[in-house]
């Protein structure tokens, strides 16, 4: 099985921590050659947005988001519904995976009613998981 090998990954949480060792993980998993960080859904919606403004968002836009959902000012559901109104391009080209600690399962159904949401993973990534990454 050949590891899928992405021009552009986002992480989007608000602990910094996490962020440092998912970064870590895919940076040693070798799967992407950019690595966008951001410690709120706010300011990665505005960069999104910004893309598309300035017509980068089929050259820069990251393929996979992770995305956590337990966040202040904006949540990972909220971050979701401002996604939808991103242009077809954005919504095409971005993958979503929700990466959190929650177990609540009326998450993970939530999640389901998300186009661009293709997987549901626990924290931490771990290097079997991101290898087993096929979106």
């Amino acid at each position: 099985m050949t590891t899928r090998k992405y021009q552009s990954v986002m992480l989007i949480d608000d602990n910094e921590i996490d962020n440092l060792i998912n970064q870590k993980m895919i940076e040693a998993a070798a799967v992407a050659e950019n690595i966008y960080t951001h410690t709120g859904a706010k300011s990665a919606i505005e960069f999104l947005k910004n893309l598309e403004k300035m017509n980068l968002a089929d050259k820069v836009l990251p393929d996979v988001i992770f995305l956590d959902i337990d966040m202040p000012l904006m949540d990972g559901f909220q971050f979701l519904d401002e996604f939808e109104t991103l242009s077809p391009v954005a919504r095409n080209k971005c993958k979503i995976i929700m990466l959190t600690s929650s177990i609540n399962p009326l998450d993970f159904n939530r999640s389901k009613k998300y186009p661009n949401v293709r997987l549901y993973l626990n924290k931490p990534l771990s290097h079997e998981s991101i290898l087993k990454i096929d979106v």
